[in-house]
């Protein structure tokens, strides 16, 4: 019986493997034809003869940099689809759950696809400033860059940031202009949009090769670019290769030496639970192949340190939206390497010859800071598993790691200070955290201030709104109080009744307007902002917030005590959930806090009432989200942060001892 079984199985694997080489992966490549790739770069290097694998010539290494929502991953998208990549679903690139649940790029990723016997390693990057740390540190890693701004809105506060670090490298950006195919897009638009790219190009201190930059026309989400301006081109014409074809022809191949010895910047770094650390980055030069024996190296102040000495385990090379195995890689490269433990972002992975690390990327300095400690609640443990200050403390040096914009300072009693761009990024890393399973105790935002021949400086932003007229009163008064300045104010071209205010405002005023900002909008505006300079002090805010409604019971909140409340302010909770002292339960209606009592129940007696608190219609509760959370504490309060639930809470608990500190403060 075992004959028969062993015969027909082995005739099911053999088939599944030769049908397995001759068909198509989901990238439009064959596994057959990778792996004669690698075959034929293993017999050269046999042989000794530089492979035709490994021309840096035929490289051309692109970023697609571009302002939030102007289009960037979409056009990633198209491009894959253009050369033969099979894409399981909208927004490819955003691999990471919480960049498809909120629509943004959060990190920066790296693919290559196939054009006319040329590989284009095309990098996606964010576009909020809160990530702009992914821009900095993959920009080193390209020749070239596709400039994407959006036809209708025109350049905005990130595409100055971004066209900055571009061409702070040397860059030659492709200008492209998305979105054509909107009604209130014209071909004068289109010249008045590029007329204020080339505006920002010169104040940005461009050369005159980058200010003779080539100008395309896309609509990223029909799927089609043109050298000429068009609405709706032929049938045959509706496809990405106009743009293609300007990258192969404008951006210049690496600049690279395969003769060198190996040398590569980590430019990215993963984990994986079975190759361990897995780095990726640009070759500078030389040849790496599977097994060489390489070094881990790191700046110092006296010079370079060599941090590990290992052999090359695996190299990667992100082909559509999987990864392939190849057995070598060359100069002007990005590839992805295993084998390594010790480096990390920044270093340098070298031949053993190399004792000379190469020049770390230089990042923007963080904005503002947030204390990350143990929750001491009367609540804590009872939905997260990662309680101690031990475990918090190993998950933020380890993000420190894979994200250079993040710094994480130790603290006292298990507390640790982290910096970083903005509230946004800070939330996204408390919000990973949570899921999880950790639990902690968080503080509000502070603004990281500099101290300049004994003048104290503050970061300021730049700030781009865009409103009905109706709402401009409301939002220049919330402004003032938050001490911005306005730069420019104008109506917003082919929008009737729209206008665009361009404002300069301190961070620290900015923490917590977003969501004001749509309150007062309805929902109609948008605002963008990204870090500008650090300037002298403005003064003190004005009044930006109302007192709020703290608990001094302890237990289940009942529907009787909050009938009595609602009318004190607006609530946070709803009926059933569990309180204790210190707890903020709602925002008072006046300026000073309220200490109440949300759990006193109704007090039984042996006479019938109509009044049960079935009865009881109380309104809606303000559900805070996570980021409402972080821009809405004040100095002494905390966010309990827990898998299941976000709280507000004083940082000090008991209402005597508040009281106390208060009057000390008021002395």
């Amino acid at each position: 019986m075992a004959g028969p079984l062993l015969r027909s199985l082995w005739s099911n694997t053999t088939r599944r493997s030769f049908s397995s080489q001759s068909s198509p992966s989901k990238f439009g490549y064959s596994l057959s034809s990778l792996r004669s790739f690698s075959a034929a770069t293993a017999s050269s290097a046999a042989a000794g003869a530089p492979s035709s694998s490994l021309d840096p010539n035929r490289l051309r290494n692109v970023a697609v940099i571009a302002h939030v929502d102007h289009g960037k991953t979409t056009l990633m998208d198209r491009l894959l689809r253009q050369c033969g990549a099979d894409i399981p679903h909208e927004r490819a690139m955003d691999s990471i759950n919480l960049e498809r649940e909120r629509g943004i790029t959060i990190s920066s990723k790296v693919t290559s696809i196939f054009w006319k016997e040329n590989e284009l390693n095309m990098v996606d990057t964010p576009g909020h400033a809160d990530f702009g740390g992914e821009v900095e540190r993959v920009v080193g890693m390209v020749e070239g860059a596709i400039l994407v701004v959006d036809a209708g809105e025109g350049p905005l506060a990130q595409t100055k940031f971004v066209l900055a670090k571009a061409l702070k490298y040397g860059l030659r950006p492709i200008l492209l202009l998305n979105k054509v195919d909107r009604p209130s897009v014209t071909e004068e638009r289109c010249d008045e949009v590029e007329s204020l790219v080339f505006d920002l190009f010169a104040n940005l201190g461009a050369t005159e090769e980058q200010l003779d930059f080539p100008v395309l026309y896309a609509s990223a989400k029909e799927g089609w670019a043109s050298s000429t301006y068009t609405k709706d081109p032929p049938a045959d014409a509706k496809n990405m290769a106009d743009l293609l074809d300007a990258v192969v022809r404008h951006v210049q191949p690496p600049k690279a030496n395969l003769d060198e010895p190996f040398l590569m910047l980590v430019s990215m770094m993963e984990k994986d639970f079975y190759l361990g650390r897995i780095l990726t980055g640009r070759v500078t030069s030389g040849v790496v192949r599977v097994g060489d024996r390489v070094n881990g190296l790191r700046k110092t102040d006296s010079g370079s340190e060599k941090i590990e000495e290992a052999k090359v385990v695996k190299l990667m090379k992100k082909k559509g939206t999987t990864i392939v195995s190849i057995d070598a890689a060359g100069a002007g490269d990005i590839i992805c390497m295993a084998g390594l433990a010790a480096p990390s972002i920044g270093h340098t992975v070298a031949s053993a010859e190399v004792t000379t690390a190469l020049p770390t990327v230089e990042l923007d300095p963080p904005t503002i800071s947030m204390t990350f400690g143990v929750n001491d609640s009367p609540l804590a443990g009872r939905d997260g598993t990662h309680l101690t200050g031990g475990r918090i403390g190993d998950r933020l040096m380890a993000e420190a790691e894979t994200n250079l914009a993040i710094n994480v300072i130790p603290g006292l009693s298990e507390s640790y200070e982290v910096q970083g761009r903005g509230e946004l990024q800070l939330g996204i890393l408390i919000e990973n955290m949570r899921r999880e399973g950790f639990e902690l105790s968080v503080s509000p935002p502070k603004v990281m201030y500099k101290t300049d021949k004994g003048q104290r400086l503050e970061p300021i932003e730049e700030v781009t709104i865009e409103i009905n007229e109706e709402h401009v009163g409301l939002v220049m008064e919330a402004l003032s109080h938050r001490r911005a300045e306005v730069i420019d104010m104008g109506p917003v071209p082919g929008n009737d009744g729209r206008t665009r205010l361009s404002l300069t405002c301190p961070s620290r005023g900015l923490v917590g307007y977003r969501c004001v900002f749509s309150s007062d909008t309805r929902g109609t505006g948008f605002m963008h902002r990204a870090f500008l300079t650090y300037e002298k002090y403005r003064g003190p805010l004005g009044n930006v917030r109302k007192g709020v409604l703290v608990s001094m019971g302890f237990g289940t909140i009942t529907a009787h005590s909050l009938m009595s409340l609602e009318a004190r302010g607006i609530l946070f909770v709803s009926p059933g959930l569990d309180s204790y002292d210190g707890m903020i339960i709602g925002e008072h209606s006046r300026d000073t806090d309220l200490d109440v009592n949300p759990v006193r129940a109704k007090e039984l007696t042996n006479i019938r009432s109509a009044g049960k608190d079935e009865n009881v219609k109380l309104s809606p509760p303000r559900l805070m989200t996570l980021e409402e959370a972080i821009g809405y504490v004040a100095s002494d309060e905390l966010i309990e942060v827990t898998p299941k639930t976000i709280r507000l809470r004083k940082r000090c608990l008991d209402v005597n001892k508040r009281k106390s500190l208060s009057k000390r403060a008021k002395e």
